[in-house]
Protein backbone atom coordinates (compact mmCIF):
# COMPACT_ATOMS: atom_id res chain seq x y z
CA UNK A 1 0.00 0.00 0.00
CA UNK A 2 2.72 2.14 1.16
CA UNK A 3 4.51 0.91 -2.52
CA UNK A 4 2.02 2.09 -4.33
CA UNK A 5 0.82 5.72 -2.58
CA UNK A 6 4.95 6.81 -2.94
CA UNK A 7 4.23 5.71 -6.90
CA UNK A 8 1.04 7.55 -7.48
CA UNK A 9 2.01 10.59 -4.62
CA UNK A 10 5.55 10.89 -5.75
CA UNK A 11 6.46 10.06 -2.03
CA UNK A 12 9.78 10.62 -1.13
CA UNK A 13 11.81 7.89 -0.11
CA UNK A 14 13.78 9.16 2.91
CA UNK A 15 13.21 12.37 5.32
CA UNK A 16 10.37 13.19 7.35
CA UNK A 17 7.04 11.85 6.05
CA UNK A 18 8.71 9.33 3.79
CA UNK A 19 8.47 5.93 2.95
CA UNK A 20 11.35 4.71 5.25
CA UNK A 21 9.81 6.36 8.29
CA UNK A 22 5.93 5.28 7.47
CA UNK A 23 7.27 1.67 7.15
CA UNK A 24 9.48 1.71 10.14
CA UNK A 25 6.45 2.98 12.30
CA UNK A 26 4.21 0.40 10.67
CA UNK A 27 6.52 -2.50 11.42
CA UNK A 28 7.42 -1.22 14.84
CA UNK A 29 3.46 -0.90 15.95
CA UNK A 30 2.84 -4.56 14.12
CA UNK A 31 5.69 -5.69 16.32
CA UNK A 32 4.12 -4.02 19.39
CA UNK A 33 0.79 -5.18 18.78
CA UNK A 34 2.07 -9.08 18.67
CA UNK A 35 3.79 -8.00 22.13
CA UNK A 36 0.56 -7.44 23.77
CA UNK A 37 -0.97 -9.74 22.27
CA UNK A 38 1.48 -12.43 23.50
CA UNK A 39 1.39 -10.70 27.14
CA UNK A 40 -2.58 -11.09 26.98
CA UNK A 41 -2.99 -14.46 25.41
CA UNK A 42 -5.89 -13.07 22.70
CA UNK A 43 -5.67 -11.11 19.84
CA UNK A 44 -7.72 -8.06 19.68
CA UNK A 45 -11.08 -8.19 19.40
CA UNK A 46 -11.41 -11.32 20.02
CA UNK A 47 -13.85 -12.81 22.52
CA UNK A 48 -11.25 -14.86 24.38
CA UNK A 49 -10.64 -11.89 26.08
CA UNK A 50 -13.80 -10.82 27.76
CA UNK A 51 -13.30 -11.46 31.62
CA UNK A 52 -9.67 -12.44 31.53
CA UNK A 53 -8.72 -10.06 34.28
CA UNK A 54 -6.30 -7.83 31.16
CA UNK A 55 -7.58 -6.54 28.41
CA UNK A 56 -6.30 -3.60 26.15
CA UNK A 57 -6.43 -0.17 27.10
CA UNK A 58 -6.08 2.27 24.08
CA UNK A 59 -2.47 3.19 23.01
CA UNK A 60 -0.03 6.39 23.63
CA UNK A 61 2.16 8.48 21.64
CA UNK A 62 6.23 7.84 21.64
CA UNK A 63 8.71 9.35 19.23
CA UNK A 64 11.71 6.88 19.15
CA UNK A 65 14.82 8.09 17.01
CA UNK A 66 15.48 4.97 14.51
CA UNK A 67 18.16 4.94 11.59
CA UNK A 68 15.58 6.37 9.10
CA UNK A 69 14.99 9.39 11.71
CA UNK A 70 12.45 10.08 14.55
CA UNK A 71 9.27 7.86 14.04
CA UNK A 72 6.01 8.20 15.83
CA UNK A 73 4.54 5.12 16.59
CA UNK A 74 1.54 4.18 19.25
CA UNK A 75 2.28 1.92 21.71
CA UNK A 76 -0.54 -0.40 22.99
CA UNK A 77 -1.01 -0.12 26.97
CA UNK A 78 -3.35 -2.68 29.01
CA UNK A 79 -5.99 -2.06 31.76
CA UNK A 80 -2.92 -3.74 34.63
CA UNK A 81 -0.35 -1.88 33.49
CA UNK A 82 1.74 -5.28 33.75
CA UNK A 83 2.83 -5.04 29.62
CA UNK A 84 6.75 -4.29 29.34
CA UNK A 85 7.41 -3.87 25.50
CA UNK A 86 10.62 -5.39 24.14
CA UNK A 87 11.28 -4.23 20.58
CA UNK A 88 10.47 -0.13 22.42
CA UNK A 89 11.04 -0.27 25.96
CA UNK A 90 9.78 1.30 28.16
CA UNK A 91 11.51 5.19 28.76
CA UNK A 92 13.46 4.36 25.53
CA UNK A 93 14.07 6.77 23.18
CA UNK A 94 16.42 5.42 20.91
CA UNK A 95 16.62 2.29 18.90
CA UNK A 96 19.62 0.04 19.14
CA UNK A 97 21.18 1.23 15.30
CA UNK A 98 21.15 4.56 16.42
CA UNK A 99 23.29 3.89 19.48
CA UNK A 100 25.62 1.74 17.27
CA UNK A 101 25.80 4.87 14.73
CA UNK A 102 26.87 6.96 17.71
CA UNK A 103 29.59 4.85 18.83
CA UNK A 104 30.67 3.84 15.15
CA UNK A 105 30.77 8.05 14.30
CA UNK A 106 32.55 8.66 18.16
CA UNK A 107 35.03 5.95 17.13
CA UNK A 108 36.11 7.34 14.14
CA UNK A 109 37.28 10.34 15.70
CA UNK A 110 33.97 12.94 15.34
CA UNK A 111 33.03 15.06 18.73
CA UNK A 112 30.20 15.13 19.80
CA UNK A 113 29.08 18.37 18.44
CA UNK A 114 29.99 16.89 14.75
CA UNK A 115 27.42 13.33 15.31
CA UNK A 116 24.95 15.71 16.89
CA UNK A 117 24.85 17.93 13.17
CA UNK A 118 25.63 14.74 11.58
CA UNK A 119 21.85 13.18 12.85
CA UNK A 120 20.13 16.57 12.34
CA UNK A 121 21.80 17.28 8.80
CA UNK A 122 20.97 13.76 7.37
CA UNK A 123 18.56 12.14 9.51
CA UNK A 124 17.06 15.50 10.35
CA UNK A 125 16.75 13.86 14.26
CA UNK A 126 17.35 16.75 17.10
CA UNK A 127 20.05 14.36 19.59
CA UNK A 128 22.11 16.59 22.32
CA UNK A 129 25.84 16.26 22.65
CA UNK A 130 24.76 15.76 26.63
CA UNK A 131 22.53 12.66 24.92
CA UNK A 132 25.66 11.50 22.71
CA UNK A 133 27.60 11.33 25.75
CA UNK A 134 25.27 9.18 27.91
CA UNK A 135 25.25 6.64 24.89
CA UNK A 136 29.51 6.46 24.55
CA UNK A 137 29.08 6.40 28.51
CA UNK A 138 28.29 3.02 28.22
CA UNK A 139 30.98 1.70 26.69
CA UNK A 140 33.21 2.01 29.93
CA UNK A 141 31.47 -0.89 31.30
CA UNK A 142 32.79 -3.26 28.56
CA UNK A 143 36.46 -1.36 28.82
CA UNK A 144 36.46 -2.11 32.54
CA UNK A 145 35.59 -5.96 31.87
CA UNK A 146 37.84 -6.01 28.98
CA UNK A 147 40.98 -4.09 30.49
CA UNK A 148 41.26 -6.78 33.23
CA UNK A 149 40.21 -9.94 31.69
CA UNK A 150 42.17 -13.22 31.64
CA UNK A 151 45.05 -13.48 29.53
CA UNK A 152 46.75 -16.51 27.22
CA UNK A 153 49.55 -17.93 29.64
CA UNK A 154 51.74 -17.74 26.88
CA UNK A 155 52.40 -15.18 23.73
CA UNK A 156 54.85 -15.35 21.10
CA UNK A 157 55.59 -11.43 20.79
CA UNK A 158 54.30 -8.21 22.43
CA UNK A 159 55.11 -4.80 21.02
CA UNK A 160 54.83 -2.09 23.49
CA UNK A 161 54.73 1.54 22.96
CA UNK A 162 52.71 4.49 24.29
CA UNK A 163 51.45 8.04 23.06
CA UNK A 164 51.09 11.47 24.67
CA UNK A 165 47.42 12.87 24.83
CA UNK A 166 46.27 16.21 26.36
CA UNK A 167 44.46 15.87 29.21
CA UNK A 168 42.89 18.79 31.43
CA UNK A 169 42.71 18.56 34.84
CA UNK A 170 44.33 21.41 36.67
CA UNK A 171 45.46 22.62 33.90
CA UNK A 172 45.86 21.02 30.10
CA UNK A 173 48.88 18.52 30.06
CA UNK A 174 50.59 15.59 27.99
CA UNK A 175 49.98 12.41 29.31
CA UNK A 176 51.11 8.81 27.71
CA UNK A 177 48.89 6.10 27.23
CA UNK A 178 50.42 2.97 27.50
CA UNK A 179 49.42 0.48 25.12
CA UNK A 180 50.44 -3.36 24.80
CA UNK A 181 49.84 -5.51 21.71
CA UNK A 182 50.15 -8.66 21.66
CA UNK A 183 50.53 -11.54 18.65
CA UNK A 184 48.84 -14.91 19.71
CA UNK A 185 50.44 -18.38 18.79
CA UNK A 186 47.34 -18.42 15.58
CA UNK A 187 48.70 -15.22 14.57
CA UNK A 188 46.19 -13.02 15.45
CA UNK A 189 46.39 -9.40 16.68
CA UNK A 190 45.57 -9.32 20.83
CA UNK A 191 45.29 -5.82 22.59
CA UNK A 192 46.06 -6.50 25.78
CA UNK A 193 45.38 -3.13 27.85
CA UNK A 194 45.82 0.70 27.93
CA UNK A 195 46.79 1.96 31.02
CA UNK A 196 47.03 6.32 31.53
CA UNK A 197 49.85 7.19 33.33
CA UNK A 198 51.89 10.87 34.75
CA UNK A 199 54.12 12.79 33.55
CA UNK A 200 56.01 11.32 31.02
CA UNK A 201 56.80 7.93 29.85
CA UNK A 202 59.16 6.17 32.01
CA UNK A 203 60.21 2.59 32.54
CA UNK A 204 58.95 2.68 35.85
CA UNK A 205 55.24 3.02 35.03
CA UNK A 206 55.96 -0.20 32.51
CA UNK A 207 57.17 -2.56 35.32
CA UNK A 208 53.73 -1.86 36.70
CA UNK A 209 51.62 -3.04 33.52
CA UNK A 210 54.22 -5.55 32.74
CA UNK A 211 53.23 -7.07 36.30
CA UNK A 212 49.44 -5.96 36.00
CA UNK A 213 49.38 -8.20 32.86
CA UNK A 214 51.48 -11.42 34.68
CA UNK A 215 48.86 -11.12 37.32
CA UNK A 216 46.13 -11.85 34.83
CA UNK A 217 48.08 -14.86 33.98
CA UNK A 218 50.58 -13.76 31.41
CA UNK A 219 53.43 -16.10 32.21
CA UNK A 220 55.90 -16.65 29.19
CA UNK A 221 56.77 -14.11 25.86
CA UNK A 222 59.39 -14.89 23.61
CA UNK A 223 60.52 -11.56 22.51
CA UNK A 224 59.34 -8.14 23.07
CA UNK A 225 59.96 -5.20 20.89
CA UNK A 226 60.21 -1.76 21.93
CA UNK A 227 61.14 1.61 20.97
CA UNK A 228 64.15 2.04 22.46
CA UNK A 229 63.60 3.48 26.44
CA UNK A 230 66.35 3.38 28.64
CA UNK A 231 65.54 0.75 31.95
CA UNK A 232 62.76 -1.00 30.29
CA UNK A 233 65.07 -4.39 29.17
CA UNK A 234 65.34 -4.41 33.47
CA UNK A 235 61.73 -4.10 33.24
CA UNK A 236 61.18 -6.76 31.41
CA UNK A 237 63.39 -9.09 32.66
CA UNK A 238 61.95 -8.54 36.23
CA UNK A 239 58.90 -9.71 34.90
CA UNK A 240 59.57 -12.01 32.36
CA UNK A 241 63.16 -13.35 32.62
CA UNK A 242 63.70 -15.33 29.59
CA UNK A 243 61.88 -12.76 27.51
CA UNK A 244 64.07 -11.12 24.88
CA UNK A 245 64.32 -7.84 24.44
CA UNK A 246 64.25 -6.25 20.59
CA UNK A 247 64.12 -2.45 20.26
CA UNK A 248 63.09 -1.15 16.69
CA UNK A 249 65.59 -0.34 14.42
CA UNK A 250 63.62 2.37 12.30
CA UNK A 251 63.61 4.02 16.26
CA UNK A 252 67.75 3.76 16.61
CA UNK A 253 67.89 5.03 12.97
CA UNK A 254 66.21 8.40 13.76
CA UNK A 255 68.19 8.22 17.63
CA UNK A 256 71.55 8.21 15.10
CA UNK A 257 70.49 11.00 12.80
CA UNK A 258 70.64 13.13 15.68
CA UNK A 259 74.29 13.54 15.94
CA UNK A 260 74.21 14.97 12.23
CA UNK A 261 73.34 17.39 9.78
CA UNK A 262 69.76 17.44 7.88
CA UNK A 263 71.91 17.12 4.94
CA UNK A 264 73.42 14.12 5.97
CA UNK A 265 70.71 11.72 7.15
CA UNK A 266 70.01 10.00 3.81
CA UNK A 267 73.70 9.14 3.75
CA UNK A 268 73.76 8.21 7.10
CA UNK A 269 71.04 5.45 6.93
CA UNK A 270 72.26 4.17 3.56
CA UNK A 271 75.52 3.96 5.38
CA UNK A 272 73.91 1.75 8.47
CA UNK A 273 71.76 -0.51 6.62
CA UNK A 274 74.65 -3.33 6.22
CA UNK A 275 74.57 -3.23 10.12
CA UNK A 276 70.87 -4.16 10.41
CA UNK A 277 70.83 -6.38 7.05
CA UNK A 278 73.78 -8.35 7.97
CA UNK A 279 73.41 -12.17 8.00
CA UNK A 280 74.79 -12.49 11.27
CA UNK A 281 76.21 -11.17 14.39
CA UNK A 282 79.91 -11.22 13.67
CA UNK A 283 78.76 -9.80 10.39
CA UNK A 284 77.03 -7.28 11.56
CA UNK A 285 79.82 -6.05 14.05
CA UNK A 286 82.42 -5.99 11.23
CA UNK A 287 80.31 -3.60 10.09
CA UNK A 288 79.40 -1.74 13.18
CA UNK A 289 80.56 2.18 13.47
CA UNK A 290 77.99 3.19 15.92
CA UNK A 291 75.44 2.09 18.00
CA UNK A 292 77.52 1.19 20.82
CA UNK A 293 75.24 2.10 23.75
CA UNK A 294 72.32 0.41 22.04
CA UNK A 295 73.90 -2.80 20.60
CA UNK A 296 72.69 -4.80 23.34
CA UNK A 297 68.95 -4.19 22.62
CA UNK A 298 69.80 -4.15 18.95
CA UNK A 299 72.38 -7.57 17.61
CA UNK A 300 69.10 -10.03 19.08
CA UNK A 301 66.90 -10.37 16.09
CA UNK A 302 70.20 -11.21 14.14
CA UNK A 303 70.65 -14.72 15.14
CA UNK A 304 67.00 -15.39 14.02
CA UNK A 305 65.62 -16.53 11.11
CA UNK A 306 64.53 -14.06 8.22
CA UNK A 307 61.26 -14.87 8.85
CA UNK A 308 61.63 -13.72 12.57
CA UNK A 309 63.51 -10.39 11.84
CA UNK A 310 60.88 -9.06 9.25
CA UNK A 311 58.05 -8.61 11.79
CA UNK A 312 60.37 -7.95 14.92
CA UNK A 313 62.96 -5.34 13.93
CA UNK A 314 60.34 -2.42 14.22
CA UNK A 315 57.67 -1.45 16.12
CA UNK A 316 55.63 -0.74 12.79
CA UNK A 317 52.55 -3.18 13.53
CA UNK A 318 51.79 -0.93 16.95
CA UNK A 319 52.62 2.08 15.09
CA UNK A 320 49.71 1.17 13.05
CA UNK A 321 47.22 0.84 16.18
CA UNK A 322 48.45 4.09 17.35
CA UNK A 323 48.25 5.56 14.26
CA UNK A 324 44.49 5.20 14.33
CA UNK A 325 44.30 5.81 18.23
CA UNK A 326 45.77 9.34 17.48
CA UNK A 327 43.58 10.32 14.41
CA UNK A 328 40.59 9.81 16.84
CA UNK A 329 42.25 12.27 19.76
CA UNK A 330 43.52 14.88 17.51
CA UNK A 331 39.68 15.85 16.41
CA UNK A 332 39.66 16.05 20.50
CA UNK A 333 42.42 18.59 21.00
CA UNK A 334 42.21 17.97 25.02
CA UNK A 335 40.15 15.98 27.15
CA UNK A 336 38.66 17.26 30.32
CA UNK A 337 39.88 14.68 32.36
CA UNK A 338 41.30 10.64 32.12
CA UNK A 339 38.72 8.77 31.73
CA UNK A 340 37.31 10.92 28.78
CA UNK A 341 40.48 9.84 27.21
CA UNK A 342 41.18 6.49 27.92
CA UNK A 343 37.03 5.66 26.75
CA UNK A 344 38.15 7.90 23.43
CA UNK A 345 41.16 5.83 22.93
CA UNK A 346 39.31 2.06 24.07
CA UNK A 347 36.51 2.99 21.18
CA UNK A 348 39.56 3.31 18.94
CA UNK A 349 40.56 0.06 20.01
CA UNK A 350 37.66 -1.55 19.61
CA UNK A 351 36.68 0.01 15.80
CA UNK A 352 39.80 -1.82 14.49
CA UNK A 353 38.59 -4.13 12.30
CA UNK A 354 35.18 -3.93 11.32
CA UNK A 355 35.06 -6.19 8.19
CA UNK A 356 37.47 -9.20 9.85
CA UNK A 357 40.02 -8.73 6.94
CA UNK A 358 42.70 -7.29 9.16
CA UNK A 359 42.34 -10.48 11.31
CA UNK A 360 42.71 -12.83 7.54
CA UNK A 361 45.97 -10.62 6.84
CA UNK A 362 47.69 -10.87 10.23
CA UNK A 363 46.82 -14.43 10.42
CA UNK A 364 48.42 -15.26 7.05
CA UNK A 365 51.48 -12.56 7.99
CA UNK A 366 52.31 -14.83 11.11
CA UNK A 367 52.08 -17.78 9.59
CA UNK A 368 55.65 -18.61 8.24
CA UNK A 369 57.23 -16.39 11.67
CA UNK A 370 55.87 -18.22 14.39
CA UNK A 371 56.88 -21.77 12.27
CA UNK A 372 60.22 -20.30 12.75
CA UNK A 373 59.56 -19.23 16.34
CA UNK A 374 58.26 -23.08 16.68
CA UNK A 375 62.45 -24.13 15.31
CA UNK A 376 64.15 -21.56 17.27
CA UNK A 377 62.32 -21.54 20.95
CA UNK A 378 61.28 -25.47 20.94
CA UNK A 379 59.09 -26.30 23.93
CA UNK A 380 57.81 -22.96 24.92
CA UNK A 381 55.65 -21.89 21.62
CA UNK A 382 53.44 -25.34 21.84
CA UNK A 383 49.54 -25.66 22.07
CA UNK A 384 50.18 -26.45 25.12
CA UNK A 385 51.28 -23.35 26.81
CA UNK A 386 48.22 -21.11 24.97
Amino acid sequence: MLIERARSEGLQLSGEGGLLQQLTKRVLEGALEGEITDHLGYDKHDSEGRNSGNSRNGTRAKTVLTDVGPVEVKVPRDVAGTFEPQIVKKRQRRLTGVDEMVLSLSAKGLTHGEISAHLAEVYGAEVSKQTISTITDKVMDGMAEWQNRPLDRFYPVLFVDAINVKIRDDQVANRPIYVVMAVTAEGHRDILGIWAGDGGEGAKYWLHVFTELKNRGLDDVLMLVCDGLKGLPEAVETVWPRTIVQTCVVHLLRNSFRYAARQDWDKIAKALRPVYTAPSQEAAEERFLEFQEAWAEFVPFLRFDVEIRKVVCSTNAIESVNARIRKAVRARGHFPNEAAAMKCVYMALMSLDPTGKGRKRWTQRWKAPLNAFQIEFEGRLTPTTN
